[in-house]
Order: C-alpha cells, then structure tokens, then sequence
C-alpha cells in the first residue's frame, strides 16, 4: 500500500490549487485554510513556468484551438497567467503543514523536481500530458517517493510504460488515476469503471482525477474502489482564472467530502451474520399462521394456512408439506403453525 493512503481504508481527498490563486498567496494562503476546513486529506500544487513547460512562441503550433474555455490563447501567455509563483512554495508547504494537510506538486520538468525535493515534498503527481515524458517519470520516481499518475490522454501502452519507468528505478509506490483531459469533462465520457479495471489490469492502487461539473463522479468513484480523489478547489470562482469554470468552491467541495464519506460508509463490508438487529427485524418476516378457526380432523389448505407476517410461526418453506394434511386439534384463527399442530399420518 502507498505510504500515504488511509490505513482505515478510506480514500485520499486531494484538493488541486493549481491556477486558482488569482496571482495573489493571500488567497492561495486562504484557499489552503479553505481546504482544510471543507474536510481535504491533501493540497496539491503545480510547479512549473511558463518557460519550463513550453516556449515563448506565437504561432499556429502554440496557439490553443482544441474546443476549450481557452482556445485563442498562446500557451506561453495561458501558463503565465496560472503558474505558481516558486517563491510562495515554502509558505505554502508550512501553512498546509500547520493545518493538518499533505502539501505535494506536481513537477513539469527536471528543476522543479530538484526544487521540491529541496522542500522535501512527500508525493509527485504526473500530469496527464506528461504521462509520456518518460526521462521526466523517471527522475521522479527515482526521488523514492509515492508517484500519483494521471492517464488522460494515455493509451494502455502508455500506461505500461509509466509504471515500467516507474520500477525500473525501485519505485512501486505507485497509484494511476483515470482521467478524462476536457475541462470541463461530460458525465458520458467519464468511463468510471475504467477504475476497477487499472487496478486490476496494472496491479497498483487506482483512483480519479476528475474534471466533471458537480460531485457525483467522485461519489461513484469511491464506490467502484478509488484510493484517491482528485478535484480542482477555488476558494471562490469570482477570482477567476484559468481553472475557475470546473472547479469546486469550499461549500461545493465540502459537500462532495462528506458524499464520499458517507458512500465509504455505506459500503461497509461484506455481512451475512445474524445481529441483534436483524434478528428483532425478523420477527416481521413471514410465517405460517391460522388464518380461520379450524377444528380437530379439518384438512390443512391454502385457505386456513396462511403465510403471513409476523415471523413467530413455522418457516413458509414447510407449507406444501403439510397441506392436505388434517390438524392435530383444533385451533382459532390466528394462532402460531407449528409441527405438533399436523396430524401425523403412519
């Protein structure tokens, strides 16, 4: 198991900052106060600029035209716009440290993995377009810390090959989150139960990064066995900012919290064994009664012997076996089956 997942079972909750800071680490500061308070296991961060993830270029290549809320931008000016600043960082981790929260970043190049390591960050997160940068994976997990990857644009041989880099540096603390990469992502394409299937299939931990609008995604997430969770968290979407229009404020994500505890919850565990409970609840299940006065010789049928709740009378399993049988003495209606009530023929 991943060092960092619950011993208890229950699933790790990752509120993502990424570009919801608004430029200002008062309200990145708040945001992970907000985290905290709306029931969040962790805080994740994005490290990176604009000029370690792309290139201060301006034509058709770097345009953004994919059907997005940010088509028409360049990338260079879009991850300028989001990017953390590195010198909040340090704070940040202290903050999250203080109030109880994980702090980790999902690094995007060589140096900003040398820089977290330096904050002792305890978790790296691979993002879904860099699932096939496999010299930066490797640098990653070769740091011996739990590598979270998310799969949106990745094919299964895609997959294979992250957790190959993965082990090939000692690195088993694994866990692949599916994804859908459209923000915000439809409820039909999310294919949840992709989960179950890459925990099977990759043999590690599995989980959701999710982009869907509202909280449900998560909820089943929980249920088809997600060990993390993933949503994008904003103190509030008047800031503004790249990620605004799919992420969740504090009331919204507290809600979706407490959905996933309670679904937790709800699983249980497998049960088959009588408790008190179920056995007080028994007595409304069905049995066999008197349902007319009956006399001493009367022939047993289905109009005098009912299966009928309450559940204090002969199991109805024994009904067929007893009707055109005769009655042993006579009764009133409503009194309780039982064997000695049957006439035993010899």
């Amino acid at each position: 198991m991943n060092s960092y997942l619950s011993k208890n079972n229950n699933c790790f909750i990752i509120a993502e900052l990424s570009a919801n800071h608004g430029g200002d680490i008062e309200i990145a500061k708040e945001t992970v106060r907000a985290a905290k308070r709306a029931g969040a296991d962790a805080i994740k961060l994005q490290t990176y600029t604009a000029d370690t993830i792309t290139l201060d270029v301006k034509t058709k290549d770097f345009e953004i035209t994919q059907g997005t809320h940010w088509d028409g931008q360049y990338l260079y000016d879009l991850y300028k716009e989001a990017s953390l600043p590195w010198a909040w960082h340090a704070e940040l981790y202290e903050l999250a440290k203080e109030e109880g929260l994980v702090c980790f970043s999902s690094p995007f190049d060589k140096t900003a993995v040398d820089f977290l390591e330096e904050l002792g960050n305890p978790i790296y997160k691979v993002a879904s377009f860099e699932i096939t940068d496999t010299p930066l994976i490797e640098y990653i997990a070769s740091k011996g810390k739990p590598v979270i990857i998310s799969t949106g644009i990745a094919e299964i041989s895609d997959i294979e090959l992250a957790i190959e880099t993965c082990k090939k540096v000692g690195n088993n603390q694994i866990t692949i989150l599916k994804c859908t990469s459209a923000y915000p992502a439809l409820a039909e394409d999310a294919n949840l139960v992709t989960i179950p299937d890459i925990a099977e299939r990759f043999n590690v931990d599995s989980g959701l990064s999710d982009h869907t609008l509202g909280i449900e995604a998560p909820v089943v997430a929980v249920v088809l066995g997600a060990k993390v969770i993933e949503k994008h968290f904003i103190l509030n979407k008047k800031i503004g900012g790249p990620d605004a229009h799919f992420s969740l404020d504090e009331n919204e994500f507290s809600e979706m919290v407490k959905a996933v505890r309670k679904a937790e919850q709800m699983m249980g565990v497998v049960d088959y064994k009588m408790t008190g409970k179920k056995k007080k609840s028994r007595e409304f299940s069905r049995s066999l009664y008197v349902a007319e006065d009956v006399k001493k010789g009367d022939i047993i049928t289905i109009e005098n012997v009912r299966s009928v709740r309450p559940g204090y009378g002969m199991h109805p399993k024994y009904l067929q076996d007893i009707l055109g049988k005769t009655f042993s003495e006579s009764l009133l209606k409503g009194e309780q089956m039982n064997m000695d009530c049957v006439h035993k023929q010899g």
